[in-house]
């Protein structure tokens, strides 16, 4: 009897000693995986972003069907035109992000296809180049997470949150250039034709060709490796001009604007159709709005690069003591 109960006595203590063995070192799996996700978006502070799209102009020019506004009911589908460019950002926390992108594009508008009588009628077209520089900050809602290099089936532990999502909010600025094709079909520089009297009268001043911008949006990333992510993405620029199309006010005098400026200038200030119930384009009638700024919108497919931050040290992790962080990520 004396031998039984020590030998269950001896199986007891063996089987917690165990126990306590397995659960320490769970414990020290867990606390190791926890430390791997404070710390591994550290290693890939640093990003760089290429960017490939689409452009497309709310304005006055163009337009759906309808009368024209600066919001997405006003999408026109055939002034679809291509962009693209580059970006670089920098982790501030594990959820916000600085970036600085260059963007350039091409947008435009063409009265002759919306069914709108008024904008049918107007008949007035144009394109420009954008250049565009913007400071953003992004806020990731969904965070990827690092994890195993390969995935091997049946390999259990940490492993990759694959899709990340975020919205994005800046300013920045953007050169343009407008032109209008004449009847001859060639493109012509918009801004110095006055076509709308800047410089003519006190009240229409020309119009600068820099001008400051807003930017909001949203995008979506998926990881294909741990260096790189693809992705989608989709912003809108509200601009502080209504020049982008170069329209804007009402019609100025088109005998003085044509001996001043010449046929092309006449022409293009005022090509309209004059179809029945199509509007007046006497001077002072409507031939913009100026209530409501232009705006222009991108949709972009993305790769981003996140280059392994080799250099990076933990300053003060760890027993007090400078650690660096790679021997975390074996």
């Amino acid at each position: 009897m004396k031998k039984l109960i020590i030998i269950i006595s001896f199986l007891v203590i063996f089987l917690f000693d165990n126990e306590i063995s397995y659960c320490q070192r769970n414990y020290n799996k867990r606390a190791l995986n926890t430390t791997r996700y404070n710390v591994a978006w550290k290693r890939f502070r640093n990003e760089i972003h290429y960017f490939i799209g689409a452009s497309n102009f709310l304005g006055d020019l163009g337009g759906a069907n309808q009368i024209g506004t600066n919001g997405l009911r006003d999408f026109d589908f055939p002034a679809i035109r291509p962009g693209g460019g580059i970006g670089y950002s920098y982790k501030l926390t594990q959820g916000i992000s600085y970036r600085t992108t260059i963007i350039a594009g091409y947008l435009s508008g063409d009265d002759k296809l919306t069914k709108e009588s008024f904008r049918n009628n107007r008949n007035l077209n144009f394109r420009t180049p954008i250049i565009e520089s913007t400071a953003q900050l992004v806020f990731t809602m969904t965070r990827e997470r690092e994890g195993h290099r390969y995935r091997l089936k049946g390999v259990k532990g940490w492993k990759y949150i694959n899709v990340t999502s975020y919205i994005f909010g800046g300013s920045g600025g953007f050169y343009f250039n407008p032109q209008g094709k004449d009847n001859n079909n060639k493109w012509n520089n918009l801004k110095p034709l006055s076509t709308e009297g800047q410089g003519f009268v006190a009240t229409r001043k020309p119009y600068a060709l820099f001008q400051p911008l807003i930017v909001i949006g949203l995008g979506f990333r998926r990881n294909i490796s741990r260096e790189f992510a693809i992705g989608l993405e989709y912003g809108m620029r509200k601009t502080f001009t209504d020049y982008v199309d170069d329209v804007s006010l009402t019609y100025f005098d088109n005998a003085t604007l044509t001996s001043s400026k010449g046929d092309i200038a006449g022409y293009l200030a005022d090509p309209s159709l004059h179809n029945p119930g199509g509007g007046d384009t006497n001077p002072g009638q409507q031939r913009g709005d100026l209530s409501d700024k232009d705006a222009y919108m991108f949709m972009f497919l993305t790769l981003t690069y996140k280059p392994n931050n080799r250099d990076f040290v933990m300053w003060g992790f760890g027993r007090g003591k400078n650690t660096n962080y790679r021997r975390y990520f074996r």
